[in-house]
């Protein structure tokens, strides 16, 4: 008599493979079947870990999202001068992007169309608005152009770091490491925004 095949599929590596289906066919073109196949498990099996698809958004985005704030709790995000601490935050982006890569890829993705992704767009802007309050302050304390608006230095910023998602690959032959990447972005954003010397 044969046992049957155990299930032996963590939430951990289930969520793994739902965030790289939910990127390749997108969330709204994923079903439960999709995953089955892809985690070579049956449906049933994944209810076992979750209540459903909904549920491994919601764990995957939060992922990401728990990741960028958890940068606005770190002690260079709260110390200098606010020029300073939002060149920490903008460094330390990269760096959780770059690690959380499929995470943060599909966060940026998020179309508003279920409770999750509301939810998720939610948090975004909330996180987008923490970082622009950085730079309007840096702004006040004479450190950035006046020339600039704020607004629009903040969407630039953000077009940057985000188009990491399209591009960037784990370091591999001739790759870039999250340290060169993150350098890169500060430097190209800041010597052009800042009114003088570093």
């Amino acid at each position: 008599m044969t046992t049957p095949k155990r299930d032996t599929y963590t939430p951990e590596t289930l969520l793994t493979v739902a965030v790289a289906v939910f990127n390749e066919r997108g969330y709204d073109g994923t079903s439960m079947e999709h995953l089955s196949k892809a985690a070579g498990i049956s449906k049933s099996s994944i209810y076992h870990h979750v209540t459903g698809k909904e549920e491994l958004l919601r764990r995957a985005v939060s992922r990401a999202t728990d990741g960028l704030f958890g940068i606005l709790d770190e002690p260079g995000a709260g110390r200098g001068r606010a020029i300073e601490q939002v060149e920490y935050v903008t460094r330390r982006t990269v760096e959780v992007l770059m690690a959380e890569l499929p995470y943060v890829t599909l966060l940026l993705r998020v179309r508003g169309n279920t409770r999750t992704e509301r939810w998720a767009m939610e948090r975004r802007r909330e996180f987008d608005q923490r970082v622009a309050d950085l730079l309007k302050a840096a702004a006040s304390d004479g450190d950035l152009r006046a020339d600039m608006d704020t607004r629009l230095a903040t969407r630039l910023l953000f077009g940057m770091v985000n188009s990491l998602v399209e591009w960037y690959r784990p370091q591999g032959a001739g790759g870039y490491d999250s340290h060169q990447v993150a350098e890169a972005v500060v430097r190209m954003a800041f010597d052009g925004l800042r009114t003088g010397p570093a």
